[in-house]
């Protein structure tokens, strides 16, 4: 089985620099709400919000979309792939974590990132350090989440016998999500015991990094099956696919310049070979595009060849309001009855 997952970039409302009506922006908070409630009786496994500043997104603080989807739904796993670390304070982050999985009922899943560069440059960190306060951060999180005090002394965070009040619902700790664009990375998250997804890669990419946590988990002795594994991918879906094909068009163009500014991002793909390297470049394979019959192929196919269990999709992101929530429809009724009988 493939768990199916929207991954909701969650775009801000109007061109870059353009105003917008304060009428307007809620509106656009409650059109999303409404949306993300059908999608529990669409059969999604859940969602995972970003996190995103300074105007690329109406999510700059996702845990508080968390606190308002919850109590509007009962089984929808919800999440934030992922909480970007270095932002903030790692203590307060682990009792966010534990009072978002009581208000969720126990649905909470937790991902965390380093960040991006180029938004984390408008506010003058580097990414060597915000890197080393991610792993910092990491440490004192994974400490908080097993005991209910924890003790650290390191560069950025220093503290004895800290209580971390509530202790979360889910026991030792709601699922651990960690997004990795590097192999390095995929190595670090399977000796933590974090599950791990990925994406913008190609299958034979994804396939690498995942077969180095595989490698490494098992190293360890972590679980390291499908159940720890998540392909992101961007979806263009219609009922027709010419209709389709056609908004994949734009999609692809509009992916590729609202990327531009990161500077990770290269034109010639990233080497297969084990390195340091956290840069990628954005694959053909990315672009999942067609009627629902074809894009349920490409995403068992692509699951398939990297043996993973869950599936991040981000559907018609640049296209108008109702063409995003026909493409939510048609994904549910047509797309993850597929994925739900698929093998991995």
């Amino acid at each position: 089985m493939i768990k199916p997952w929207i991954f909701e970039f969650f775009a801000a409302l109007g061109a870059p620099g353009v105003d917008v009506t304060p009428q307007a922006v809620t509106e656009h908070y409650n059109w999303y709400l409404n949306l993300w409630q059908k999608a529990e009786g669409w059969g999604f496994e859940g969602i995972f919000f970003s996190e995103h500043h300074f105007g690329a997104a109406c999510s700059p603080s996702p845990n508080l979309i968390i606190a308002t989807l919850a109590p509007r739904t009962r089984t929808l796993r919800l999440g934030v792939m992922g909480v970007v670390l270095p932002y903030y304070e790692p203590w307060r982050v682990v009792e966010e974590i534990a009072m978002l999985d009581h208000l969720t009922g126990g649905r909470l899943e937790i991902g965390t990132s380093a960040g991006i560069p180029n938004e984390m440059a408008m506010v003058g960190l580097g990414v060597a350090e915000a890197r080393a306060r991610n792993d910092e951060a990491l440490e004192i999180i994974d400490a908080a989440l097993l005991s209910g005090t924890v003790t650290h002394k390191g560069k950025y965070w220093s503290f004895e016998n800290l209580p971390i009040v509530p202790r979360p619902l889910q026991q030792p700790s709601p699922p651990r999500w960690t997004t990795v664009v590097s192999i390095e990375s995929a190595r670090k998250a399977a000796r933590r015991g974090s599950r791990i997804t990925t994406s913008f890669h190609s299958v034979g990419r994804a396939q690498a990094i995942f077969d180095a946590y595989r490698e490494e988990a098992v190293r360890v002795g972590n679980p390291s099956g499908p159940e720890r594994l998540g392909l992101r991918r961007t979806v263009t879906i219609a009922a027709r696919e010419t209709d389709a094909q056609e908004a994949g068009t734009v999609t692809a163009k509009l992916l590729h310049s609202h990327l531009a500014a990161d500077p990770r991002v290269t034109r010639e793909p990233v080497p297969d070979a084990p390195g340091p390297s956290h840069n990628f470049s954005v694959s053909e394979d990315e672009l999942i595009t067609g009627d629902p019959a074809h894009v349920a192929d490409q995403i068992v196919a692509q699951c398939g060849a990297v043996g993973a269990g869950h599936f991040l999709g981000i559907i018609n992101m640049f296209g108008p309001k109702p063409t995003i929530f026909e493409g939510h429809h048609l994904f549910g009724s047509e797309v993850i009855p597929v994925l739900r009988r698929a093998s991995v």
